[in-house]
């Protein structure tokens, strides 16, 4: 499964060997715990529940601090399954952090990207303007959608003005460039979705092992 939550704190640069200048994006990574376990039998499909981030305990309701309970781990503020379809064992209550991955390795990332309100179909989906003369009156609207008299609609699907970002969004195959264990940060290449303390799901790559 190699899976583990985080939280994006920013991105910086580092240098290597080579000299090269590296773009990375830092990331807070677990520690997480396992906090329940599903399998075929009880649950139909092999997944792994895992906590992030230490909550207080009234601010977790009853049903939920009798399934922390059941894995003696304090309450998360942070819940997320996976998918273990690779045989892997885990245990209740296991503690997963950053020092069981590997540097050098790919990783498919999915966070929630940036909410950016309602916008028109140029910032949205990159429209070109119209005509800017003068007597124009479709600088940068839509411009016609309908189709003539018959079927005299507008056809669904039109990339039109509304609600741009905030979406699920993975980016795959991307590069652990370095770990530091202590203080649980993991250093991955480029760009990742969300703003600053966003929640990222980190795991390893499908691809590009």
């Amino acid at each position: 499964m190699k899976a583990i939550l985080g939280k994006k704190i920013g991105m910086t640069q580092i240098f290597a060997e080579s000299g090269e200048v590296i773009p990375v994006t830092v990331i807070e990574a677990g520690p997480e715990t396992v906090t329940q376990i599903k399998t075929v039998e009880t649950d139909g499909y092999n997944g792994v529940q895992v906590g992030f981030e230490d909550q207080k305990p009234h601010r977790v309701n009853k049903p939920m601090t009798g399934h922390f309970a059941k894995s003696e781990t304090a309450p998360k503020k942070y819940l997320a399954e996976f998918r273990n379809d690779e045989g892997e064992t885990y245990e209740l209550g296991q503690v997963i952090t950053v020092a069981d991955f590997e540097e050098g390795k790919k990783l498919d990332i999915t966070g929630v990207s940036k909410g950016k309100g309602t916008q028109g179909n140029i910032k949205r989906h990159g429209h070109h303007r119209g005509p800017m003369g003068h007597g124009s009156k479709h600088k940068r609207l839509a411009g016609g959608l309908a189709a003539a008299t018959y079927p005299s609609r507008v056809f669904p699907g039109n990339e039109g003005p509304g609600r741009m970002g905030r979406d699920t969004v993975t980016v795959q195959n991307v590069q652990l460039v370095k770990i530091d264990a202590d203080r649980n940060l993991m250093l991955v290449k480029g760009a990742v979705p969300g703003g600053r303390g966003s929640l990222l799901k980190i795991r390893y790559a499908v691809k590009g092992q």
